[in-house]
């Protein structure tokens, strides 16, 4: 196992257990751990006004609380091994607030973006980078969900580039954050998007 290129755990990580057994289990197979990229996120649809307290702590408990407490096991582990690692955390467009049928999932997201700026300045002592990435619209199953591919081209069409952004566009911009080239850019918001971030203030 130790050897191995890589593994695969089922865990939930709106479970605080959960978040220390996937550090528990990498240090295990690995010997150690300096890359964290949360990436587990929920996005149901639901109208503010329809919304019900599970649909909010469904969403709330996965994409912030696993956040925050994945990078808090990861960041135990790099400080008491001295890994001056990475952490990547997920953030979204959806933090500008224009996006439908979105309340929880936006707050959601601009809370990913308090928890980047703050553990950033916080670990900065330590060596471990914390930064965020902001897809816009991606190529991927989450935005099919409630749309047809007629309507996902026309969205595409409809950015200032023309199209929707891949995921290997959004993973490019992942491993520069992950590596050492991004060692002077602490606590960043990387919007991906295909230029529709020119068309606000991002937080």
């Amino acid at each position: 196992r130790a050897s191995a290129a890589a593994d695969v755990y089922k865990r939930q990580v709106s479970k605080v257990a959960d978040c220390h057994r996937i550090v528990a289990d990498t240090v295990a197979a690995f010997g150690a751990i300096d890359i964290l990229i949360n990436n587990a996120g929920m996005f149901p649809r639901v109208k503010f006004l329809e919304m019900k307290e599970t649909d909010y702590d469904f969403v709330m408990d996965i994409n912030v609380k696993g956040t925050f407490f994945c990078s808090q096991a990861a960041a135990r582990e790099m400080v008491k091994s001295g890994t001056r690692g990475a952490i990547l955390n997920l953030a979204s467009q959806s933090v500008r607030g224009q996006t439908p049928l979105a309340t929880h999932y936006t707050t959601s997201k601009l809370g990913i973006v308090g928890i980047t700026r703050a553990t950033a300045h916080e670990l900065a002592e330590h060596g471990i980078r914390v930064n965020a990435v902001a897809p816009g619209l991606t190529d991927t199953a989450q935005p099919r969900y409630g749309n047809t591919e007629d309507e996902l081209m026309l969205m595409g069409s409809n950015e200032p580039l023309g199209r929707m952004t891949s995921p290997e566009e959004i993973a490019y911009t992942a491993v520069f954050l992950c590596s050492e080239k991004s060692a002077m850019t602490p606590g960043q918001v990387f919007h991906v998007n295909g230029g529709s971030c020119l068309l606000y203030t991002s937080p």
